[in-house]
């Protein structure tokens, strides 16, 4: 992305470089992990998508939501191989808005395939692979979907037991494609998030720092890998924070489960903050995330229009010191964190 293209320098959203990549976000961007597949772990995706969720109404609701991000302001568009078809969605938008590459940022991620056929029940959503021959396949993949409107290309939900930092095959043909004029970065998920992205911070190939960006977890129930990216932010690595929202936990929603919504009193916090400060709950969570130095760019994973609209009002709120210790009592033992998250149910 141009540093001066399109309009989002004029909106709260207003730009910032990704580390030191040479690339350009609004200070909020938009996942699309909620709108390329019929089912997802966020508390409430049901009632949000609706009965109607056949292709052709899952393009139609991506085209809106990206709209609305794009009139106001939002710049950076995050996909991957296994949002179902979600490159394919934001492909078709990019082409009938005849948006250049020149005025927005797309990253994408590889190494999760989506394996459950459109379904809602499947057994199995995703499988996991990082190995140099996913890479390769879902590259091609991403290729014939996007073109040349990547930007950034992301390993997905890297962590260390998946050995995929140790792999020097895959890692030199990373470098190629950095060469080649892609940035390069990983996502990160799990307890462990804060060993990954110290040891992502020094692969290097041929001397030269490899990894262009990180996306992680930071919210304010799961924060263990704040150090860790205040660390990578500082050695030149864009930040990209995902999940501010803890999968809908801190939006709660009447017709979620209560199951997976009684959180104490997370809700009472989170909504007397938010009123004080005029704003919604999950602009404020959001707002949270941008009070961090070190974050780049925030993802809003909205599937409606009036979801992005409510997200978008995080770059107004005006964070205070109350704000910081009320959120402060709110903080989780990551591995409890990442245990709920993992038993969330897909809607």
């Amino acid at each position: 992305m141009n540093p001066a293209a399109g309009s989002a320098d004029a909106h709260p959203t207003a730009s910032r470089p990704l580390g030191s990549s040479g690339l350009v976000v609004s200070r909020i961007g938009l996942g699309l992990a909620a709108l390329g597949r019929p089912g997802y772990i966020n508390v409430g995706h049901g009632a949000d998508l609706g009965e109607d969720r056949s292709v052709e109404a899952l393009e139609a609701r991506a085209h809106e939501v990206l709209d609305e991000a794009w009139r106001l302001g939002v710049r950076y568009l995050d996909a991957a191989r296994s949002y179902g078809r979600a490159e394919s969605f934001l492909a078709s938008w990019l082409d009938a808005r005849g948006i250049s590459p020149a005025d927005v940022t797309v990253g994408s991620k590889w190494g999760y395939t989506y394996t459950a056929g459109w379904r809602v029940d499947a057994e199995k959503h995703e499988v996991k692979d990082l190995s140099l021959d996913t890479f390769r396949r879902q590259r091609g993949e991403t290729r014939e979907r996007l073109g040349d409107q990547l930007d950034l290309y992301q390993a997905h939900s890297v962590t260390l037991q998946s050995g995929m930092l140790n792999d020097q095959r895959l890692l030199a043909e990373l470098a190629t494609l950095k060469e080649r004029g892609v940035r390069v970065g990983l996502s990160t998920s799990g307890p462990d998030q804060a060993r990954t992205i110290d040891r992502a911070i020094g692969v290097r190939v041929s001397g030269v720092r490899l990894f262009d960006s990180v996306q992680a977890t930071w919210n304010v129930l799961e924060r263990s890998a704040g150090p860790a990216l205040e660390e990578a932010h500082a050695a030149g690595m864009g930040v990209i924070v995902k999940e501010a929202l803890a999968n809908g936990r801190l939006v709660r929603r009447a017709d979620g489960d209560e199951a997976e919504l009684d959180d104490g009193g997370l809700d009472a916090t989170l909504r007397s903050e938010a009123e004080r400060l005029g704003t919604t709950v999950d602009a404020l969570a959001l707002a949270a995330v941008l009070a961090r130095p070190w974050a780049d760019v925030v993802l809003s994973g909205a599937a409606t229009v009036g979801q992005v609209r409510s997200n978008l009002r995080a770059p107004e709120v005006a964070w205070d010191p109350r704000a910081e210790e009320a959120v402060d009592a709110l903080v989780e033992d990551p591995g409890a964190y990442w245990s709920r998250r993992g038993a969330l149910r897909w809607t």
